[in-house]
């Protein structure tokens, strides 16, 4: 791949995690007002459903669907068993740690993400990547601020669920660049709904409204272009440049938290907020620095 194409992919690449952030927490939003009546393993089953409809039609509207066998094979179907496994061990340890300490553990995951692709994927991970990832996850622990007597048992769960997530970008790596992402969109999608669906049978149902099902519609799209932004995310690029980026859910967060509930951060939110903003800053400088020189390092045809 010669420097003009690297430097486009870890351009998308780092748009696409950017994208799924958003998306995220814009899902996240929705289903916190919806989960005030329903219980969470029926909330996510309903989701899920409509987001592998949503899934199957632009599937179908790509001409993916004639490959559909491909969903359950091999690494596809092994990142989708992964993504649903990390999914409802966060979700079963978010309902017994404080929501503060579980995004702290959750927010890890550019941590071993950075480490998983130097370890395992070869990838020469620079300083300034490091210095990134480090830095921002100070600014995550000092947005939220986690409290110590909020960390127990569970915290090992939560912790578990983010070594899953990072396993499964790991594995998205692993996928022939000829199986549509939009494949792989569906094979997560469908994992979850089943996973939570079995779930929602040991939980109980509840009865729900118009409301709460045009809220979990709404959410089922946000939800889609997250899993797809995500996939893109991992597929393009550098996996250590991209990871750092994961931590922009964190400002969307914020921002959602001040337009919807009034949430104001404190002076050490702000300075996190700086922190955050600064280390994404300084890996786009860097990065730009870095590509005249290896371009004039590389040896003349």
């Amino acid at each position: 791949m010669t420097l003009s194409a690297s430097a486009a992919a870890n351009r998308r690449g780092i748009v696409c995690m950017v994208g799924a952030m958003g998306c995220f927490v814009t899902n996240d939003a929705l289903v916190k007002f919806a989960s005030q009546s329903m219980p969470s393993a029926q909330l996510i089953f309903i989701r899920g459903a409509m987001s592998v409809l949503l899934v199957l039609a632009v599937a179908h509207a790509l001409g993916a669907t004639t490959r559909l066998r491909e969903t359950t094979r091999g690494w596809v179907a092994g990142r989708a068993l992964v993504d649903a496994t990390a999914t409802m061990l966060y979700l079963g340890s978010l309902f017994h740690l404080p929501i503060a300490n579980a995004t702290a553990i959750n927010l890890a995951a550019p941590l071993f993400m950075t480490m998983f692709a130097a370890f395992f994927m070869a990838e020469r991970v620079r300083g300034a990547r490091w210095l990134a990832v480090g830095a921002g996850f100070l600014g995550v622990l000092l947005v939220i601020q986690p409290r110590a007597q909020g960390f127990n048992s569970w915290a090992l769960v939560c912790l578990l669920g983010t070594l899953f997530h990072a396993a499964r970008d790991l594995m998205t790596r692993r996928i022939h660049a000829g199986v549509p992402s939009i494949l792989i969109t569906l094979a997560t999608a469908v994992a979850v709904t089943v996973v939570s669906g079995v779930a929602s049978l040991l939980q109980g149902w509840r009865p729900f409204g118009v409301f709460e099902f045009g809220l979990l519609a709404l959410a089922s799209v946000f939800l889609t272009g997250g899993y797809y932004f995500i996939i893109s995310s991992m597929r393009h690029g550098e996996m250590t440049l991209v990871a750092p980026f994961r931590y922009s859910g964190l400002l969307f967060a914020l921002v959602l938290g001040y337009g919807v509930w009034g949430e104001v951060p404190n002076a050490l939110a702000w300075f996190g907020i700086a922190l955050l903003i600064a280390s994404g800053l300084y890996v786009l400088v860097s990065e730009k620095r870095r590509l005249p020189v290896a371009a004039a390092a590389a040896p003349a045809d």
